[in-house]
């Protein structure tokens, strides 16, 4: 009985778990930057807005 199926399956899961692990926090660190960008954007003061000056 050979058992070379289930270890070319576990080596297969071995690579996507590490494959995931590898990519997921790249993905979550360049979202949080982008929102924090887009954080920045929002509470940064236009040009040309006196901000001392009443808005209506």
């Amino acid at each position: 009985m050979s058992y070379l199926e289930y270890v070319v399956a576990a080596y297969v899961v071995f690579v996507v778990v590490m494959a995931y692990e590898f990519i997921a926090p790249r993905l979550q660190i360049k979202r949080a930057q982008r929102a924090a960008r887009q954080r920045t954007a929002r509470t940064a003061p236009r040009p040309g807005i006196n901000p001392n000056e009443l808005t209506r």
